[in-house]
């Protein structure tokens, strides 16, 4: 017997009126069937934008084995290396941003591609910062020859880190960058922005469109299927809007277009390589069915909520493993999560609208409980408050002269 349209029979999840996240948020779930599990012995390698921090720092808390490539020196103390950017991908990187930056992240590594832009100079004078992650170094370094050998080791670090692991987890973030005129090479922020100076002679601005982006980062997987053959790779497109654009146009008609080239690109990475799978953390975050209740208070930073609805749906389809097997805590589970940061963001609201004078009584309250190690009210805040901190090149864009 034929069918009355193509459409019979079809899944429920391929038609929109019938998506539950309609009536219940939480339950949206916009995940399909992925090509591999992931289990605790796999060694992952994440790269990428801000939010693929928190990506990387939930696998972390999960016991899964996130490979650290780049690791501090035994004597370093644990906060200094925090503080010092070790643990927060699998090298010292930075942000990732684009499918060029990283097609040349691994080019570099390997000496295919050698860039002739040197340290960039501490609006200070101090020292120098490393043009291809601006930030990693608070305070910079104190000279070329230290950075010199800082990256090299570094570089070493991104090769095992590519050769030895099973999975990558990519976020693309930005299409909009700046490059070297002579060269070509890419820069996660202008440079002026934080180190430098910027000139048009030498330094261009570049937006890539979906043929370019998908070009590298074709050309990048290519790259590291060839070094580790077995690499199996997951995709995902930050859903943190652009904090500034170069373009004429106004900043969210850029994240639009930005976000449409990514999500395009990675489509056609998955069509091209086996094993290479994208997960929908963009769209998780973004569709109308989470009433952009993941959003902060700028509309623009995740909030530890959304990060958790994202990951839950991550070990769900790509595990076996439950909340209680991964041995989260009742506050990180879904429901109770949700409802302490939905507190805990009307607390910081009703902090933010007292007066100068209010606050300033709160702090010494606060102050003195913590001198009597009494627990302070807000410690949910804080904690949320330092989850939901990364490091990111491009917070540092505004239009003020200062």
């Amino acid at each position: 017997m034929s069918r009355k349209h193509p459409y019979v029979g079809l899944p429920d999840r391929q038609f929109w009126k019938k998506d539950p996240g309609i009536k219940a948020p939480i339950r949206f779930d916009p995940v399909s069937p992925p090509p591999f599990q992931l289990t605790r012995r796999d060694k992952i390698i994440t790269a990428g934008s801000c939010f693929a921090q928190h990506i990387a720092r939930v696998l972390s808390e999960a016991k899964f084995t996130h490979l650290i490539a780049e690791k501090p020196h035994a004597m370093v103390p644990p906060d200094v290396a925090k503080a010092h950017n070790y643990g927060m991908f699998s090298a010292r990187y930075g942000n990732v941003y684009t499918a060029r930056q990283l097609r040349q992240l691994f080019q570099r590594a390997y000496g295919n591609f050698e860039p002739k832009a040197e340290g960039w100079k501490m609006p200070d004078g101090s020292g120098v910062v490393d043009p291809f992650r601006p930030q990693i170094q608070p305070g910079g370094f104190r000279s070329q020859e230290e950075l010199n050998q800082d990256r090299k080791q570094h570089l070493a670090a991104v090769r095992y880190a590519l050769e030895n692991a099973n999975v990558l987890v990519f976020t693309l973030g930005l299409t909009e960058c700046w490059a070297d005129v002579e060269d070509g090479a890419v820069y996660p922020v202008a440079p002026g922005v934080a180190g430098g100076s910027y000139d048009p002679k030498t330094t261009e601005f570049k937006n890539f469109d979906e043929v370019e982006t998908y070009r590298d980062l074709q050309a990048a997987l290519a790259f590291a299927r060839k070094k580790n053959p077995k690499l199996k790779i997951i995709l995902t497109v930050s859903p943190v809007p652009l904090n500034a654009t170069f373009e004429d146009r106004h900043v969210a008609v850029s994240t639009t277009w930005s976000k449409a080239v990514l999500r395009i690109a990675a489509e056609k990475a998955t069509k091209k390589f086996q094993n290479c799978v994208y997960f929908p953390s963009y769209e998780i975050i973004t569709s109308p069915q989470t009433r952009s209740r993941y959003y902060d208070e700028d509309r623009r930073e995740v909030l530890e909520e959304g990060v958790s609805h994202v990951m839950e749906l991550f070990f769900k389809h790509f595990t076996n493993a439950t909340p209680q097997q991964r041995g989260a805590s009742e506050d990180e589970r879904p429901g109770r999560r949700a409802a302490l940061q939905r507190a805990a963001a009307a607390q910081k609201k009703r902090a933010q609208g007292a007066s100068a004078k209010q606050r300033a009584k709160a702090a010494e309250l606060r102050k003195a409980r913590q001198a009597k190690n009494q627990p302070a009210q807000d410690a949910h805040t804080d904690k949320m408050e330092a989850l939901n901190k990364v490091l990111c090149d491009e917070e540092l864009l505004d239009n003020s002269e200062d």
